[in-house]
């Protein structure tokens, strides 16, 4: 199998190349240092629910999908979804939502719901691609959700929070005809996902956070329970020690999302961090992140998790020794995920506390 090659001519493979040879430390995933140079600036496009590592899935989807088309989820046995729901009555794409619903319910009553927000460093990804909440929904206990948002080619902050606020109004809107619980919704997202996921479970309540968007302003866009991968907190402190070429990536994704640089546009980078909404009415959270990550420092959500803890916050702090930007997390990751969900949706099993364990041998 093998990553494609985007060309002025279509998609094609790389001659001689593939995802076994790129795949060095033999984990079936790839990150962005180990695609060649030459064809790394399609990472993205491959990477299609923005974790910040291809799969051998997401490799054959992209390669399948044939010339100039759109990457999508794969069905998921036993789920129903709903595509293109319009949360913001604008038609535009990107302020749409997926609903996936279980054909056959685990039990009577509305379902809690489980909402997912791709990364991509607020300016790429989709939410064509929604494995983590189809898979919740397969079990028959949860809805699942796909949350899409304006990206900073097309709007700067706080737009994309503004458009995340909208589509949890639209879920406590619709949720009877859907069968949706609107007491129990919780969201999770990787990256500038998990950023914004963050940010929904700090800023309710916070006026200028909230927008005008859609029909639904009556409604609460606050959430229940919060999964944050990796997410950056504090955008006026992120560092990135690894080197100069990863300090200024992330400098120009957070100056394209503020439409300033931080040094030019402090307040509204405080506005944009999680780190300084924290307050004692925060929803629970569960933060996973890895110590090797060279994209969002490990000590981000360290910080994060410190003054989630402080403000009495539930809070809980999965670390993935030597993990990278999503990079070596097993599936014990996902299993301490639901327990997280069963516990705070469901009232079932006990909650994960703090928790370290170690990325995937290499």
């Amino acid at each position: 199998m093998a990553l494609v090659l985007l060309s002025t001519h279509g998609f094609a493979q790389q001659p001689g190349k593939g995802f076994d040879a790129w795949d060095q430390d033999k984990d079936g995933r790839l990150v962005r240092e180990e695609v060649p140079e030459g064809i790394r600036r399609n990472f993205d496009r491959v990477d299609a629910n923005r974790d910040g590592f291809v799969s051998r899935e997401e490799d054959a989807a992209f390669r399948s999908k044939g010339r100039g088309g759109q990457p999508g989820a794969r069905p998921v046995a036993g789920v129903k979804t709903i595509k293109n729901l319009d949360y913001a009555g604008t038609g535009n794409p990107k302020q749409m939502l997926d609903l996936y619903l279980p054909e056959k319910p685990a039990a009577s009553g509305p379902l809690p719901v489980v909402c997912w927000i791709h990364g991509g460093g607020w300016r790429g990804g989709d939410r064509a691609r929604a494995s983590e909440v189809a898979q919740l929904a397969a079990s028959g206990k949860y809805a699942g959700v796909s949350i899409g948002y304006r990206l900073t080619g097309e709007a700067i902050w706080p737009a994309q929070i503004h458009d995340c606020k909208a589509a949890i109004r639209w879920i406590r809107t619709h949720a009877s005809e859907h069968g949706l619980d609107p007491n129990r919704i919780a969201v999770w997202g990787s990256s500038a996902g998990g950023h914004l996921v963050s940010m929904l479970g700090v800023s309710g309540g916070v006026k200028e956070l909230e927008g005008t968007i859609g029909p639904n302003l009556e409604q609460a866009s606050t959430v229940q329970g919060v999964v944050d991968f990796f997410g950056p907190s504090d955008l006026l402190t992120i560092e990135h020690p690894e080197s100069e070429n990863d300090q200024a990536e992330a400098d120009s994704r957070v100056s394209l999302l503020l439409g300033a640089p931080v040094k030019e546009a402090p307040d509204k980078a405080r506005s944009a961090s999680p780190l300084h909404h924290v307050s004692a009415g925060a929803p629970p959270f569960l933060i996973v992140h890895g110590t090797g990550d060279p994209t969002v420092p490990y000590q981000q959500s360290v910080d994060f998790r410190q003054a989630l803890a402080d403000a009495k916050v539930p809070v809980s702090l999965l670390t993935v020794t030597d993990g990278g930007h999503g990079k070596g997390f097993s599936p014990a990751v996902t299993e301490i995920v639901h327990r997280f969900l069963a516990f705070r949706l469901l009232g079932e099993g006990t909650e994960p506390g703090d928790a370290t364990i170690p990325a995937l041998a290499r």
